[in-house]
């Protein structure tokens, strides 16, 4: 009889004869030559998480507490705060967030203000001569009926860490665009409680893929015959559709561009989003702009003091998929490399290492004051993609095979298609599955335009 064996191993002795048998081996499947799909080993090792529908929705959740910050909008010029002259002032403000926490290009209003005279905000303001001045507000009221704008009634509780009106600046500026965020509350003793307000969660969907690779049809009579080579073409060809089909889901989950195909189709096609169009499309870090005679230690500092930022929601570690081109351009201490710039050019360096991963892999971590980069190279970056890193939060990626009523599509085997009479044997590998990425913002690209 015929043996099942992933290549590189010795028959099993386990018969893949039984007619129209189904073998489930979603797990081993991501262990053939890891190397060569990284991605997938990943998300198959650490972050599985089945789903029980072809169309599954999940939810996002940006804390409100990381996110009180505004923008001032419209310049207050010869402002007197000693409140004996100027009680109580409107003061415009916006931000550039929704209320589920996401960044938009059209400022919108803000729903985190508690018009109880208890909330203080903090607002940076310039006096004659250009001195920076520290303002903290209380808010006595917040009047929303001007569209994507709140209009705060604000009085002054401290100019620069002072509450003596005596030592205030006669004038003061508060500047178009500046920048400012709440800084807490203060109520009188046995007052009651406040007004509230609350943020909402987002929710998005994603979609199972179904992936098929069919092994041609094999006669009876060349099942029966040794071939020189390998004398078992049907095992051969075996390994072969294996890792063709793991390289269809690691594409897949790289480059595709999620979608629903429900109209005019006798049957639904659904098709998975892919990491990198699905940052570029929902608000991930994308910057395209790196050289590698340019780009420094400074400008890749840059970047990252942007992506790690907490507000985000990152975990501070980040799986990075780059070219061979760019671990190349790393690794490389010439003049004018990464690394020569770094450590010639910067008070900071780079802690790097290279370290064995636990599912096959060289890694390369990268440690910096932001967060650590576990660099593996990913052998699919290449042509357009050559220049490419992409950067990814495990926590915020999930595979989701369709697993439900007892029955589980991650990657099968389904053996004996052909039709009952034929003298032969066809073979089929079969998985329906897709990728789940939340929170875009945490996760990002660089590209390095000439590599």
């Amino acid at each position: 009889m015929s043996t099942y064996s992933t290549a590189g191993s010795t028959p099993s002795g386990v018969s893949i004869d039984n007619n129209r048998r189904l073998y489930n081996f979603g797990e081993r499947v991501a262990e053939l030559a890891p190397e060569q799909s990284p991605f997938f080993v990943y998300l198959s090792k650490v972050a599985k998480k089945p789903t029980n529908d072809p169309v599954f929705k999940f939810l996002e959740q940006r804390h409100q507490w990381q996110r009180r910050n505004f923008d001032v909008k419209g310049a207050i010029s010869n402002f007197d705060p000693d409140p004996g002259a100027t009680a109580t002032f409107n003061l415009v403000v916006d931000v550039a967030y929704d209320s589920n926490g996401k960044t938009v290009t059209t400022p919108t209003q803000a729903g985190f203000f508690v018009a109880d005279g208890g909330q203080l905000i903090s607002v940076p303001a310039t006096q004659t001569g250009g001195a920076v001045v520290d303002v903290v507000l209380r808010v006595t009221g917040n009047n929303v009926s001007n569209g994507a704008q709140n209009t705060l009634a604000c009085t002054v509780h401290s100019v620069n860490g002072s509450t003596t009106t005596s030592g205030y600046p006669a004038n003061i500026a508060i500047a178009d665009n500046a920048k400012g965020q709440v800084i807490g509350t203060a109520f009188e003793e046995g007052s009651g409680a406040p007004g509230g307000w609350r943020d909402t969660m987002s929710d998005r969907e994603g979609y199972t893929q179904i992936f098929k690779t069919a092994i041609d049809l094999f006669s009876g009579t060349s099942l029966s015959t040794e071939y020189r080579g390998v004398t078992d073409e049907y095992r051969r060809v075996w390994r072969e559709k294996l890792m063709e089909h793991k390289m269809d889901l690691e594409h897949a989950m790289l480059f595709g561009v999620g979608m629903s195909d429900d109209a005019g189709a006798a049957a639904p096609k659904r098709m998975t989003h892919g990491i990198l169009p699905y940052i570029r499309a929902n608000g991930g870090k994308v910057d395209d702009t790196f050289s590698s005679d340019s780009s420094n230690y400074d400008s890749f500092m840059d970047y990252m003091e942007d992506f790690f930022a907490p507000e985000k929601g990152n975990s501070g570690d980040k799986l990075v998929l780059a070219s061979r081109g760019v671990i190349n351009w790393m690794n490389k201490l010439g003049s004018n490399s990464f690394l020569d710039n770094s450590v010639t050019s910067s008070a900071y360096q780079l802690d790097v290492t290279s370290i064995p991963g636990t599912f096959g892999h060289t890694v390369m971590k990268v440690a910096t004051v932001f967060g650590n980069l576990h660099i593996v190279q990913e052998p699919l970056f290449r042509g357009q993609h050559s220049g490419t890193m992409a950067l990814i939060d495990l926590k915020n990626v999930a595979y989701r095979p369709l697993v439900g009523n007892g029955k589980n599509r991650d990657t099968h085997i389904m053996t004996n298609v052909q039709a009952n009479d034929i003298d032969g044997r066809k073979d089929m590998i079969l998985t329906e599955a897709g990728l789940e990425i939340s929170l875009p913002e945490t996760h990002g690209i660089i590209t390095f335009d000439d590599i």
